[in-house]
C-alpha cells in the first residue's frame, strides 16, 4: 500500500509532495493490521483530484468511501483548495487521503509525527525526528480548570438529574458520553500531565488512559460505562463525581488552584436527592 501511494504520485506531474502523519510514523506506536496510512498530497491544482474514480481506482477494491465535504461534518481546516477521501478498503487497508494545494505545504510541517514519502522540488526542509511532542498536553491557566468543573458539575446537577428522572434515555446517553466524560478525561489528562511532567498525552478521548492511570483507577473509570439500565447509570454519576473530586483535587493541588469543593458538595447531595423522588413528583423539594 505505501509502494502504491508514493507510486501514485511519482506518476503524476501535478503531485508536488507526499506526507505522512499518525501511528505509522509513530516508532512508540504498536504495529497492528488495523493501522491507517494518513496521507497529504500536495498538488498543483485540487480540482482534477476531486474525482473520486481517477483518484481511487490504482488502490484497490473499496468497500466505503467517506469524502467529509460532502457530507453533513466537513473538516474544520476545509477550504476551496481542500479535498480529503477517507476509504476502507476490501483487502482491510485503510487510508486517510487528503489533496491540499503546493502552496499549503509549508503551513503543515507543525506536525511532530511527520515523515515526508516524496518531495519533487525539495520544497520540505530537514525535518527533526519523528515525536509526539506536539501531542504532549499543556498545563491549563486556572481559568480553564475551573471552567472545565463548572461545565463538569453544571451537566451533573443541571442537565443530567431532570434527564435521568424523566427516563429519556438517548438524551442522557448523549449527556454522559459527551459532556460529563469529556470534561472528566481533560481533568485526568492534566493529572497524568502532572505527573509526567507534560510529556505524555492520553491519545485521543483517553484512548490509552489504561495505561496512565493506576490499575485501581482504571478500573473505577471503567465502572463507567453501563448501559441501559437506570439503577446502573444512576451509580455510574456517583462513580463519575468521585473520580472527577479525586483527580481534580490533585489537580488543584499541584498547580496552586482552588478546587470548588463546596460546589462540589451541594451537586453530591442534589444527586442524591432526585434520585429518591419519587416518579409522580410534582416539586424537586
Amino acid at each position: 500500500m505505501l509502494a502504491l501511494i508514493v507510486a501514485f504520485a511519482e506518476g503524476d506531474k501535478r503531485i508536488r509532495a507526499v506526507l505522512m502523519t499518525g501511528s505509522r510514523v509513530d516508532l512508540r506506536a504498536d504495529a497492528d493490521p488495523f493501522q491507517d496510512y494518513d496521507v497529504t498530497y500536495f498538488v498543483s491544482a485540487v480540482e482534477p483530484f476531486r474525482n473520486r474514480e481517477f483518484v481511487l481506482a490504482v488502490f484497490g477494491e473499496t468497500l466505503v468511501i467517506e469524502e467529509p465535504l460532502r457530507g453533513p461534518w466537513p473538516p474544520n481546516d476545509a477550504g476551496e483548495d481542500y479535498h480529503n477521501y477517507n476509504v476502507q478498503f476490501a483487502d482491510g487497508n485503510r487510508i486517510d487521503m487528503i489533496f491540499r494545494s503546493v502552496n499549503e505545504l509549508p503551513r503543515s510541517l507543525d506536525n511532530s509525527l511527520l515523515a515526508v514519502l516524496l518531495d519533487k522540488d525539495g520544497r520540505v526542509p530537514p525535518l527533526p525526528a519523528p515525536s509526539r511532542s506536539c501531542y504532549a498536553p499543556e498545563p491549563p491557566a486556572e481559568s480553564l480548570f475551573l471552567g472545565c468543573c463548572t461545565g463538569f458539575f453544571f451537566t451533573l446537577c443541571s442537565h443530567i438529574p431532570k434527564t435521568i428522572w424523566r427516563r429519556k434515555l438517548p438524551l442522557l446517553k448523549f449527556y454522559i458520553e459527551t459532556c460529563l466524560r469529556d470534561a472528566l478525561v481533560l481533568m485526568l489528562q492534566w493529572e497524568v500531565g502532572i505527573r509526567t511532567e507534560w510529556t505524555e498525552s492520553i491519545g485521543k478521548k483517553g484512548k490509552d488512559l489504561e495505561v496512565h492511570l493506576p490499575p485501581g483507577t482504571w478500573g473505577t473509570y471503567r465502572d463507567t460505562y453501563v448501559g441501559g439500565d437506570y439503577d446502573e447509570l444512576w451509580n455510574s454519576l456517583f462513580v463519575f463525581h468521585e473520580l472527577f473530586r479525586c483527580s481534580a483535587q490533585s489537580v488543584a493541588q499541584a498547580l496552586g488552584f482552588r478546587f470548588p469543593q463546596e460546589q462540589s458538595e451541594r451537586v453530591l447531595r442534589l444527586l442524591q436527592h432526585v434520585r429518591s423522588l419519587p416518579e409522580n413528583a410534582e416539586s424537586i423539594y
